[in-house]
């Protein structure tokens, strides 16, 4: 974190994220070392990691490695934070800690810890200061679908999508998730932790081995899916949802489709453990439901 090389190795490390970010190219892959990376220092909510097409992110490096299969993201964790006002205060904290653009498979986060967003303004859906406070994933017109892996969500806030927002408007935001937990995450609206919205396109994310544990919502308090006339239907394999809260409806998930659109999310070998909402099962719509937490979800 507090180099001043040129990011060749650890002895000439790079001591901003935000300029190895700008700086990298399709094809570099980027180690941060463990610690704690804020967006910024001077208090600007808007300014949040990037991360373009192509560029690998991996964290968990005690920053002696030589090879990426040493790094420890466990015991070495690598923390980006929106914490950048007032400590533990989040009302003016970063709105967005990471955002994604157009972004191919190729483009990978791995091994980080993602928390502090606070994407709490009352703006229109779907601007960044209302959600994604952890990942602001934008497929609008184009495809975004990075890789996201062994990565941790914890205590993000939102309005919708309190951990990743996947906006796909005439486009694609399909990221793969493998391997991340989602904790205590909170949206005042719809998607405790994730958010599907697609406007006449696709938000259909890959969700596997993934846990959902105490996160909050209105509507779907692990997962919502929002399709207007497109199709938001994430396929959801070997995942844990347990202790989420719906305040309403979807304890773990929830849907509504408007215009047309399709949520028919496909769910196995997962478990459901005391998910809670107010009226409707634990995966429920806002409308008709038949669903079942053991196998797909027929209807939502």
């Amino acid at each position: 974190m507090n180099g001043t090389g040129d990011g060749s190795s650890w002895e000439n490390a790079l001591g901003d994220l935000s300029e190895a970010l700008e700086i990298a190219e399709f094809g570099d892959k980027i180690w941060i070392a463990k610690g704690i990376y804020y967006s910024n220092n001077f208090n600007d909510r808007t300014i949040y990691f990037q991360v373009r097409d192509g560029i690998e992110v991996y964290g968990g490096f005690a920053g002696t490695e030589k090879t990426l299969e040493e790094r420890n993201w466990v015991r070495n964790l690598t923390i980006l934070s929106g914490d950048i006002g007032k400590k533990n205060v989040v009302e003016d904290n970063s709105y967005t800690v990471i955002y994604t653009l157009n972004v191919s498979s190729k483009t990978i986060i791995d091994g980080i810890t993602i928390t502090g967003g606070a994407a709490n303004d009352i703006a229109d859906r779907p601007d960044m200061k209302r959600c994604g406070g952890g990942l602001f994933n934008h497929g609008k017109g184009g495809a975004s679908n990075p890789i996201i892996r062994n990565c941790t969500f914890i205590g993000n806030a939102a309005r919708e999508g309190a951990a990743i927002y996947n906006y796909a408007e005439e486009g694609n935001a399909s990221p793969q998730l493998v391997n991340c937990e989602f904790v205590e995450n909170k949206a005042n609206l719809d998607g405790g932790a994730v958010y599907n919205h697609s406007r006449f396109g696709i938000a259909t994310p890959s969700i596997k081995d993934c846990k959902f544990v105490k996160n909050e919502a209105t509507y779907g308090g692990g997962i919502f899916n929002f399709s207007e006339g497109g199709e938001s239907s994430p396929t959801i394999t070997g995942c844990l949802f347990e202790d989420n809260t719906g305040y309403v409806r979807g304890g773990s998930i929830g849907a509504l489709e408007q215009q047309g659109g399709r949520c028919q999310p496909t769910i196995s070998a997962s478990t459901f453990n005391d998910n809670k909402a107010t009226v409707g099962r634990e995966e429920d719509g806002r409308g008709e439901s038949q669903d079942s937490s053991r196998g797909s979800v027929k209807k939502m």
